[in-house]
């Protein structure tokens, strides 16, 4: 594919008005990823029919939706480290090292170098998108359920290397997510299983319930309880910016982190919920050998913070060169462009270069006006580590409460995100980490339903689950994944 369509979209990007909505866009989204449970989703949701009744051309909306997008990948992170409430799905991974990290004294240096990864996610995902798009459109319709319960095998495998010297604490917490996603519809016979004749559990329990009750309310009742004994720190603010010395030993995750995001955004379905999960369990074999991830290691920030944003760059892919989308926003943003009668595909590149062309121009020139916004603000964001309790606590449960609410519009979901709260409480009261409960819950419910309609197709053989390169390859990946760190443990006993 010629790249003649990138120069003609810069020229539609450049222009003034074209700037002024993709600076829009990156405003929007980051105070719309900032809040909890609000997201991308509905961020665009609520900008397309505005846009469209006004008259908006088609490309300067596609370059507004997309700054929303990346702009809320970016605001996620700001309530994730300073308030331990991930604002998306895509920034859970990142409070597991960024918050702690703003409780000692770092909270200036967490923002600032979750800034800097997700620019660099970012942009080296528009630049793979600029140079592999068809190629990776057709390795993307090459996975089937099959491969995609594979995939979930190889990041469960992943899921090893959190388990430290708790296993068991670990694989209970694990269990507890999987558990939580047989709540429901079955996704095969259409049974409901574990309602209690409650309609409103025929979904089952949200993604965003889940993570706002085990990571805001039980952080709320921790500081509550520091507080009543009197043993709550007053945080610092510390340095705005990230030393050399720990932008050097963030690099390789980094890096790493982006070509995980990108390869895993580019899956139909999957998003920056995975990616980041992944890239976090992934990081953490790799790089963990003090046993220093969860407890502010920068590495355990600057991954699943690249991969996220690398995701969402990703998910351009499918949608621009196969019709699919490769993430619930931009099965929105595919909307928007079947709104204006566009219709995506290879041919889009050629005969709308306009549209194709902007929109991935757009998106370098967002990045740096993403990191342009960001990097200034750090001090004023970090301030809200200065607030009082009676303040700072009010104003998390209002988020939580608030995010919920105006997503679901019920009491009962109010009342479950309370639940999940006081058993997360509970857990980090008895030691256990809850990331493998978020884990579990995300990669469970993608593994049961591809594992069942594999099974469907194959008439219930499972040959289905080894029948392509793709399973053969992410199989060998999975168990190369278990076995190295026996393989790495003998050889330096024997050595």
């Amino acid at each position: 594919m010629s790249l003649d369509y990138l120069w003609t979209g810069f020229a539609v990007a450049l222009q003034g008005h074209n700037l002024l909505f993709g600076l829009l866009g990156c405003f929007l989204g980051t105070m719309v990823g900032a809040l909890p449970a609000i997201g991308p989703i509905n961020g665009i949701a609520l900008l397309l029919p505005l846009a469209y009744t006004l008259g908006v051309p088609a490309e300067s909306t596609m370059i507004l939706l997309a700054g929303v997008y990346y702009g809320a990948e970016y605001g996620g992170r700001i309530s994730s480290i300073l308030l331990n409430v991930p604002g998306d799905a895509g920034a859970v991974m990142t409070a597991l090292d960024g918050n702690p990290m703003a409780r000692q004294g770092r909270g200036a240096e967490a923002l600032a170098l979750s800034g800097i990864a997700s620019f660099v996610g970012g942009m080296l995902s528009v630049l793979g998108l600029t140079l592999f798009a068809p190629l990776l459109g057709r390795l993307a319709i090459g996975f089937g359920p099959a491969e995609y319960f594979v995939l979930m095998v190889f990041a469960f495998a992943t899921l090893t290397s959190m388990v430290g010297d708790q296993p068991i604490k670990t694989m209970i917490g694990a269990a507890l997510g999987l558990a939580l996603t047989t709540i429901g519809l079955d996704p095969t016979s259409g049974a409901y299983r574990f309602t209690f004749d409650e309609p409103e559990l025929h979904d089952g329990i949200e993604f965003i319930i889940l993570v706002i009750g085990l990571f805001s309310i039980s952080e709320v009742l921790l500081l509550l309880e520091q507080q009543h004994r009197g043993t709550l720190q007053v945080l610092s603010i510390g340095r705005g910016f990230p030393s050399l010395a720990t932008l050097r030993a963030c690099l390789g995750a980094v890096l790493r982190g982006t070509g995980i995001g990108f390869v895993i955004g580019v899956l139909p379905g999957t998003g920056a919920s995975v990616a980041s999960a992944v890239a976090y369990t992934t990081e953490k074999r790799i790089s963990d050998r003090s046993g220093t991830f969860g407890k502010g290691d920068p590495r355990g920030l600057a991954a699943p913070e690249a991969a996220n944003n690398a995701a969402a760059g990703g998910a351009f892919v499918p949608m621009l060169t196969l019709g699919v989308p490769g993430s619930g926003t931009t099965a929105v943003m595919l909307g928007a462009l079947l709104l204006y009668n566009i219709q995506p595909g290879p041919q889009l590149f050629t005969e709308r270069p306009e549209i194709a062309g902007g929109l991935v121009a757009s998106m370098y020139i967002g990045n740096i006006l993403l990191l342009a916004l960001n990097l200034p603000l750090v001090q004023l964001f970090v301030r809200m580590l200065l607030l009082p309790n009676w303040i700072l606590l009010p104003g998390i449960l209002t988020l939580a409460f608030l995010g919920v609410y105006s997503t679901y519009a019920s009491t009962l979901s109010i009342m479950i995100m309370l639940a999940i709260g006081v058993v997360g409480y509970l857990l980090r009261k008895l030691g256990f980490d809850l990331a493998p409960v978020i884990l579990g819950f995300v990669l469970g419910k993608v593994m049961e339903t591809n594992l069942r309609n594999a099974l469907a197709i194959s008439g219930g053989e499972l040959g289905i689950l080894f029948g392509s390169t793709i399973c053969l390859v992410l199989w060998a990946l999975a168990g190369l994944v278990l076995l190295a760190p026996f393989l790495l443990r003998r050889r330096a006993a024997t050595a």
